[in-house]
């Protein structure tokens, strides 16, 4: 990691959302190596990583406003109170750290985009110019994908698409720590994540044999996954097609076993369904900031996040995802330990996806039937296989996400894309207030910090007071 990455600090945020401060006062240059190309880019899965994104919060909030989890503040140490009643304010650090993260890894990524050597790129492993660009390219798409992910979660967190508006977020694509520049609306978001998806694809060329076995780096195969959650989310049901056959017709990733189902979140950059993981490992244990504390209970966290009883007893007795949940509903068979890599995409979801969008006008029924009975025959305790399905709805494929993904950040995103009520919960689980799309409080606030910057031209989101 280079020097000027490891000191920076989000300091208060201009509306380009990425002002910064070097501490040794010097001036950002041009990188003229691929060493430090890549650098960045592994800054920017640095801060995927942080606790506050896909280390843990991001994750956790898109499960504790869902049917799958609920926050036990009361008992838990009090995570996630603000957000599970509905109570959030600009200054709420649920807000704050996520909107922190999400645009440090667009400005990491904006640095590589735009980079303009004063010279020859040089690369320790090659002086062949041919070999460097590929390098670069491929480097450089790994920072467009990244951008458009990040994007993605932000449009998710604090659009309003969800809660009555069409306003957006701010969409810098270039990295000025001064710019000012006021939020974009929903459909311009929309259009820069699409782009720069595509350019990843573009520059990234055609995947090697052996890419896949890479997998904590997105890849043309990462780019493609993640393009196939984003179309889903937008409604654009012929491209989650196309992208979800591409990838099964590659034969490069594989439902997990049943035996090796719960194992195969604490394996490090192996695991046969993993598409784009997270590095942390043991000297980057993210400790009691984990996913895992937040999950299980004493000695190794806080239990305070817990499943909804009734997906709890929703599954039959031969499903093994059924035993990664206690009785005490503590989902205690995913995210173990606090050093695990984190799972960004699995090839499951994608089969998801497929099947979800295979369903919709203009799919295949017989092809959603396969992708679902593709993960069925992976999820019998007894025999290895659960009993293949015959027909199926939409609704079957939502509950299967449900038993899937529980705890992985889905379950509030689906409900709101899909249209469906979002039902707050008590610290005990039990269902209270029930809020449909259009809600303002569906989204989230813009924070203190960023909408009091003096000139500023973001607007915040309506109904959060100070």
């Amino acid at each position: 990691m280079l020097a000027v990455i490891s000191t920076v600090t989000l300091t208060s945020c201009s509306d380009d959302f990425i002002e910064t401060e070097f501490f040794q006062q010097v001036q950002q240059s041009p990188l003229n190596t691929i060493e430090e190309l890549d650098a960045f880019v592994k800054g920017q899965y640095l801060s995927m990583r942080n606790a506050s994104y896909y280390g843990c919060d991001f994750t956790m909030i898109g499960e504790l406003r869902s049917n799958n989890m609920y926050s036990d503040f009361a008992n838990g140490a009090g995570y996630y109170q603000t957000v599970a009643s509905y109570s959030m304010t600009a200054a709420d650090q649920y807000s704050s750290g996520p909107y922190a993260e999400m645009y440090k890894v667009i400005s990491k990524a904006n640095i590589v985009i735009n980079n303009v050597p004063s010279g020859q790129l040089t690369w320790k492993q090659s002086q062949d110019p041919a070999v460097i660009q590929a390098r670069a390219n491929y480097l450089k798409g790994q920072a467009y994908a990244s951008r458009a992910l990040a994007l993605f979660d932000l449009l998710r967190m604090f659009g309003q698409e969800y809660a009555g508006g069409t306003t957006g977020v701010v969409v810098p694509t270039v990295y000025n720590a001064e710019a000012k520049q006021a939020r974009s609306t929903v459909a311009e978001t929309r259009a820069q994540i699409e782009a720069d998806f595509d350019m990843a694809l573009s520059l990234m060329g055609t995947p090697t044999a052996s890419i896949h076995l890479t997998r904590t780096e997105i890849n043309q195969y990462g780019v493609k996954a993640l393009m196939s959650r984003y179309y889903l989310y937008k409604g654009d049901y012929a491209k989650v097609r196309t992208l979800v056959a591409d990838l099964v017709a590659s034969g490069k990733y594989s439902v997990i076993g049943a035996s090796d189902f719960s194992g195969s979140f604490s394996k490090p950059d192996s695991s046969v369904n993993s598409i784009f993981e997270i590095a942390v490992g043991a000297t980057n244990d993210l400790g009691t900031t984990s996913t895992s504390n937040k999950l299980n209970i004493a000695p190794k966290g806080y239990g305070n996040m817990k499943v909804v009883p009734a997906l709890r007893l929703s599954y039959i007795p031969d499903d093994v995802r059924g035993s990664v949940i206690s009785t005490t509903n503590v989902l205690n068979g995913k995210y173990v330990n606090s050093f695990d890599n984190i799972r960004i995409v699995r090839f499951e979801e994608v089969l998801l996806n497929g099947a979800e969008a295979e369903l919709q006008a203009g799919g295949t029924a017989a092809t959603a039937l396969t992708y679902y009975n593709m993960i069925q025959a992976k999820r019998g305790k007894a025999t290895g296989a659960l009993a293949p399905a015959v027909t199926l709805t939409l609704n079957d494929v939502y509950t299967e996400r449900q038993k899937e993904l529980v705890g992985e950040g889905f379950g509030y995103w689906d409900l709101l894309r899909r249209n469906q009520p979002v039902i707050q919960r008590s610290s005990s689980g039990a269902a209270g207030t029930v809020r449909n799309v259009g809600n303002q409080l569906l989204t989230f606030p813009i924070p203190r910090n960023e909408i009091n910057v003096p000139g500023t031209l973001v607007t915040p989101n309506p109904g959060f007071g100070a």
